[in-house]
């Protein structure tokens, strides 16, 4: 999953070269939720020899909440952040989610509550966030700091949806294929409802524009959903989040081996304090505990 989703973001800055943003993110929702819709019709997945797909009226609307709010934004914000920063960044800003997730999960739906050591993670990650932007270097607001807002937005929402999920959806007897199907799936109809607004707009293809459409969207949109929940399932949220520490790092890799980008000194140094930020606030990395008073 960490090379998988790391790679995207250099895929997405390759077919810009040929489709507008709002066709990446088209192409992505599109043909992942084929491929997921393909997958659980040849699978048939249950669970408890339940249904395959659920029959609540109110899960489908909670999985239409987060069909919007963690695929359908945050894919059309890296895509149009992409315009005007480096691959590189975008994936380091998407590093952010675990920050984002610890504080919609405490502050929003409240699922969790944050210790002293996580708040201290949450405020190493925001401050991270800052020197990664670097406001310093801002007189006015560049199409740079906004493709730099647009990432941090998304990972926003990236936040907004595991804690959505966590408080509305964990639970309930979905199979792993299904799930993504519908998450997936569903922002895949909305994006073809928005096809005359997003899509319909002259492109220039190549193979490599070609490739990196079908691979964003069945391997790293489609199958790489599927992992997730797996994973996720299999080692618990904690566990499945430290795909976040391979994701920056494939990312940077190959923005500055393939297409040849570069960092600023700010932004490896405020990706390290929001790698602090998530070690503490996942308690991988434990204050030490006051010695109490002899009586």
């Amino acid at each position: 999953m960490g090379v998988v989703w790391g790679s995207s973001f250099l895929f997405m800055k390759v077919a810009l070269a040929g489709v507008s943003f709002g066709q990446i993110a088209w192409s992505r929702l599109v043909l992942g939720g084929l491929t997921l819709g393909l997958i659980v019709l040849i699978t048939r997945p249950r669970v408890n020899n339940g249904p395959v797909l659920p029959r609540e009226a109110a899960v489908w609307l909670h999985f239409l909440v987060i069909a919007v709010s963690g695929c359908v934004v945050p894919h059309l914000l890296f895509a149009w952040a992409e315009q005007y920063v480096s691959s590189s960044l975008a994936s380091i800003y998407n590093a952010v989610t675990p920050i984002m997730t610890a504080l919609m999960a405490t502050l929003a739906f409240r699922v969790e509550r944050l210790g002293r050591g996580q708040v201290l993670g949450v405020v190493a990650g925001i401050a991270g966030v800052l020197v990664i932007i670097g406001p310093w270097r801002y007189a006015a607001l560049t199409g740079d700091l906004w493709g730099q807002l647009a990432c941090l937005g998304a990972a926003v929402c990236y936040g907004f949806t595991f804690g959505y999920t966590r408080r509305f959806l964990s639970g309930r007897p979905i199979a792993g294929a299904t799930f993504a199907f519908l998450n997936i799936g569903l922002g895949g109809a909305i994006m073809v409802l928005l096809t005359p607004v997003l899509a319909w707009h002259p492109v220039s293809l190549s193979p490599a524009i070609v490739l990196s459409l079908l691979t964003l969207g069945a391997l790293g949109t489609g199958l790489a959903y599927i992992w997730n929940i797996n994973v996720l399932r299999a080692w618990g949220p904690t566990n499945a989040s430290t795909v976040t520490y391979v994701t920056p790092v494939v990312g940077v890799v190959l923005g500055v081996l393939l297409l040849g980008e570069t960092l600023s000194w700010n932004e490896p140094l405020g990706a390290l304090l929001v790698l602090l930020g998530i070690l503490l606030a996942q308690k991988r990395i434990r204050l030490p505990l006051p010695r109490r008073a002899l009586a």
